[in-house]
């Protein structure tokens, strides 16, 4: 009975505390209903208690008080649901919770229940004096389904409900049954290592002598020269594929200017009032070698959005991803239910196309980007248009524009024959057949051409990456989360940027030279391709040209270039962007990922002679403090590679954990065995022959002699250009997809299925 009534006492009390507290800050309410007594009756339940010395403040003492226990000065303290519920409240004042009337969440409105758990974090940081370990191990403990944040966290992540079936979701959710959001759009990326925020919290990191970083544009201007060398087996395919790869992976949410969504918020030239909240420009010395030319002393960049972590768990800031953890191939189909209808043509499981060329007998091109057509896109007038396919970057170069050509070609060329083989297949059940090729398809080249190349045999085999030769790979793992990783998106995965040629070059069938354009002239212009039998040429020319070095030479084209408007002479730089990127996101440094990755740490310049030139050390040390201090990319980006691989190891390490996650982490991986997904062994047997220059040859008009591996330059011996009409480069039979005995159909597939294509 006095429990009872103590514990009404409590209530009351802290009741009428928050309630006064709530009128006497916020005289409007701002739309704030003061909430039943209850609502703050928690029981007894600490939401969080803390070792070490006590910490507390009036909500906890008042709690604690009339409990009959006052922690506060003995080994441990206790963060109650009231004190969250305050810090809700605190929060809900300043910021502006979005709250969509559909199921459909935009990045914008994600974003502001970001900011209110971020700021609600802070506060409790700041009140409880909490560590940087209690911040990033102790704070996302909190249940905050027990507190007020439970009004505004979107039902997506918290109330999903999974069946395992046979074809996987757009939006990457399910990937995984019991923790629905792993892997899904817009979750927050994963962490290898906990964030280096120079506030603990959110504030973009900084050196370890607590000054600030080197600007990012003398880093990129001093470390990143273009010094054009060239490396002598790799072709720009590696590039186009690297991209393609990447563009299926990560998209960071960012706010985009209103018009178009198209760049970044401006920022440098506006007055402080009017800049937006997330503006982090990067700005320009005045000694500039190159801006100072044109008077350009800063550039517009935009911090990423905050994550709603799954279940609204508070934390320090951690940015989301708009694309999926798994390799999906969401660059052809898109990440929502409703886009990959918009990219349909409604019969025959076909995505649309442009059959711009029919009359000459050519391919399809991609169909043309009709709503908001400068998203992503520098038209030179109004009735020239880019492309649209499942990914929205599709035109910003137009290597990469090909690469989406061929693969949504690929699918039609699929569903075109499966409709041979199972004619009372409806176009649903074609769309998701061919969808389910076309993805195994990419996984089988990614890790059998791809990877090799970049990471070598020793790396692949060390995390477990090779794929099995015959039967099924068993390696599913539930506890694995294929969410993209931080450092992969924001450092690791860029590492093409080394790669860029200054110019793209166009070969003919024959494979002879033509003719080349400038790389930032074909940046969002991906218009060459509107040119009968051009885009052979670009292909033709990926697979001859050979690609610049893997090192810290970086073309001008993407330092001083990039998204160059026309006319102009000055662009971005995008190794500056991938630097303030970095340490907006918290990014650890270079050395402490050596550590991670079990290489040695580096207190003095000097003891890093042998991993990378002693002139790329001598100019780190010309602008960085201390060997802590150098950002992730351009350290990786200046190691020595592995033997037989294009990597250092830290680079290395990082890619290769993101790809063995993505491939132990994906419940639809194309080689498992025992899901509704799987593929029969016949079937599997079949992808197990597709190679990239096969999809070539079967997607392109003019092209008939190729090498094996396209992302290697041909040689007579171990990579030989070879026919595509030869059984060198074998098709897959995909009678074994016919659901009935194949004879029932003979009669209806003679002249008209053709298995080897060209």
């Amino acid at each position: 009975m006095l429990r009872s009534v103590i514990g009404r006492t409590r209530s009351a009390i802290i009741g009428l505390l928050l309630l006064l507290a709530t009128w006497r800050n916020n005289d409007s309410c701002d739309g704030l209903q003061y909430q039943p007594l209850e609502v703050y009756a928690n029981g007894d339940d600490c939401a969080l208690i803390l070792n070490g010395p006590g910490r507390t403040n009036v909500f906890d003492y008042t709690y604690n008080l009339l409990r009959g226990s006052f922690p506060a000065t003995g080994s441990q303290a206790c963060i109650t649901y009231d004190a969250v519920n305050r810090a809700y409240i605190e929060a809900r004042k300043r910021i502006n919770v979005a709250q969509p009337k559909t199921k459909i969440w935009r990045p914008e409105d994600l974003a502001t229940v970001g900011e209110l758990l971020l700021d609600i974090s802070v506060n409790l940081a700041q009140t409880y004096g909490l560590s940087y370990g209690e911040v990033e191990k102790s704070l996302p403990l909190i249940d905050t389904s027990k507190t007020l944040i439970r009004e505004v966290c979107p039902t997506f992540l918290s109330n999903v409900e999974c069946r395992a079936g046979k074809y996987r979701r757009n939006d990457g959710l399910c990937t995984n049954l019991q923790n629905p959001s792993w892997g899904a759009t817009l979750s927050p990326f994963q962490r290898l290592m906990s964030p280096r925020f120079a506030d603990g919290l959110t504030a973009p990191r900084i050196s370890v002598t607590g000054r600030d970083l080197p600007l990012s544009r003398v880093v990129s201007r001093t470390m990143h020269p273009d010094e054009g060398y060239h490396d002598h087996a790799g072709t720009v395919m590696v590039i186009a594929w690297g991209q393609f790869m990447d563009h299926d992976y990560t998209l960071t949410g960012t706010p985009l200017d209103p018009l178009n969504r198209n760049d970044p918020e401006e920022c440098c030239h506006r007055p402080p009032h009017l800049k937006n909240p997330y503006c982090n420009e990067i700005h320009i010395p005045e000694d500039d070698y190159f801006y100072r030319l044109f008077g350009v002393k800063c550039m517009d960049f935009v911090r990423a959005f905050p994550a709603v972590r799954p279940g609204c768990r508070l934390g320090s800031r951690v940015p989301f991803n708009l694309l999926t953890g798994v390799l999906d191939g969401n660059t052809v189909y898109g990440i929502t239910e409703s886009f990959a209808r918009k990219l349909r043509s409604g019969y025959g499981g076909l995505l649309r196309m442009n059959p711009v060329f029919s009359e000459y007998g050519l391919q399809d091109l991609l169909p043309l980007k009709l709503d908001i057509p400068d998203e992503g896109c520098t038209r030179p007038n109004r009735s020239m248009y880019c492309f649209e396919a499942g990914e929205i970057r599709v035109n910003e170069q137009l290597v990469l524009t090909c690469m989406h050509t061929l693969m949504a070609r690929e699918h039609n060329r699929i569903a075109k024959t499966l409709i041979q083989i199972n004619p009372h297949w409806d176009d649903e059940t074609l769309y998701q057949e061919a969808r389910r090729i076309v993805i195994a398809e990419i996984q089988h080249i990614t890790y059998n051409e791809f990877l090799p190349i970049l990471l070598g045999k020793d790396v692949m085999e060390k995390f477990g990456l090779l794929l099995e030769k015959n039967g099924y790979w068993d390696g599913y793992d539930e506890n694995v989360n294929p969410s993209v990783i931080d450092a992969f998106a924001a450092a690791a995965f860029r590492f093409g940027h080394s790669l860029l040629p200054t110019a793209v070059e166009r070969w003919s069938k024959a494979h002879k030279f033509i003719a080349s354009k400038r790389l930032s002239d074909l940046i969002r212009r991906p218009f060459d391709l509107y040119r009968a039998g051009v885009f052979d040429e670009y292909i033709m020319g990926l697979m001859n040209q050979v690609a610049q070095a893997m090192d810290d030479s970086i073309t001008q084209e993407v330092t001083n270039h990039l998204f160059k408007k026309a006319g102009a002479k000055f662009g971005l730089d995008l190794v500056s962007f991938n630097m303030q990127r970095g340490r907006e996101f918290g990014i650890p440094s270079y050395m402490e990922y050596r550590k991670y990755c079990g290489l040695p740490w580096a207190d003095s310049f000097d003891d890093l002679q042998g991993s990378m030139p002693n002139e790329t050390i001598r100019r780190y040390s010309s602008i960085f403090e201390h060997p802590a201090d150098v950002d992730l990319w351009s350290g990786g980006v200046s190691e020595r590679p592995l033997p037989g691989s294009m990597l250092g190891p830290t680079f290395a390490c990082v890619i290769a954990t993101q790809f063995s996650y993505s491939r132990r982490g994906d419940r639809f991986w194309y080689e498992l065995p025992n899901q509704p997904s799987s593929f029969t062994l016949d079937q599997l047997n079949e992808i197990r022959k597709v190679k990239l220059a096969r999809v070539i040859c079967d997607n392109t008009d003019l092209i008939d002699t190729i090498q094996i591996y396209p992302m290697v330059l041909p040689d007579h011996e171990i990579n030989p250009r070879v026919p595509c009409r030869s059984g060198v480069l074998p098709s897959m039979d995909l009678s074994k997809w016919a659901e009935f005995p194949a004879a029932q159909y003979v009669s209806s597939l003679a002249g008209n299925y053709q298995p080897y294509g060209k």
